[in-house]
């Protein structure tokens, strides 16, 4: 099994790298954000690798980190979703974004993805949940105030600034992390205006 593949880019083709390791050149299927931020060809570049190995083909995916692999083999634990499917998500979100509209339920968000339906994009948020956290390094207090905003166990100065930040068009994972950071700032007691005024600015960054 391949793992990691150190090279130099021999050329792209639109879903794909060839890497020459050693003088072989090496398939590898990226997704789009891995493709855009891969070196030119000539140029060195190293990937984390996962092998697919099947009856009549052995496929290499690669990626810049080791946690969008991660992100990969988790997705597929989901029914429905393939390596194909997986990477058309990695080319719309990186890791951390995915991890915030997961732990957010932000079905709309998951939705976007090439090949995600809403009934995908729902299995998706459900079953990954209590996973996105950590494996996407995101912020646990925004996990946390997501869930109680499902559980309608806000403030409800809060729960008012997501639904105020929402009604704005921002999506509600966006709402949610940039409440949680107003949230963080003002302190407890903070009221709907101060909130919706910090996260506006969050938002602004």
């Amino acid at each position: 099994m391949i793992g990691k593949l150190k090279g130099i880019v021999d050329s792209y083709g639109e879903d794909h790298v060839i890497l020459d390791v050693q003088g072989v050149g090496y398939v590898v299927q990226c997704s789009s954000r891995t493709l855009q931020r891969l070196a030119k060809p000539g140029e060195a570049a190293v990937l984390s690798i996962e092998t697919h190995v099947r009856e009549d083909a052995i496929r290499l995916y690669g990626f810049l980190s080791d946690n969008e692999r991660d992100w990969f083999r988790l997705m597929q634990m989901v029914q429905g979703v393939g390596a194909k499917v997986a990477l058309a998500i990695l080319s719309t979100f990186e890791p951390g974004a995915l991890a915030t509209a997961i732990a957010t339920g932000d079905k709309a968000a998951v939705a976007r993805a090439p090949g995600v339906g809403p009934k995908l994009a729902q299995r998706i948020c459900a079953e990954l949940k209590d996973k996105a956290p950590a494996f996407g390094h995101g912020d646990p207090g925004v996990a946390q105030l997501a869930g109680a905003l499902q559980d309608k166990k806000l403030p409800q100065p809060v729960a008012d600034a997501v639904s105020a930040l929402s009604n704005l068009g921002y999506p509600q994972a966006q709402a949610v992390a940039a409440v949680a950071a107003a949230a963080r700032e003002a302190g407890e007691g903070a009221g709907t205006a101060q909130l919706i005024k910090l996260g506006l600015r969050e938002l602004a960054k």
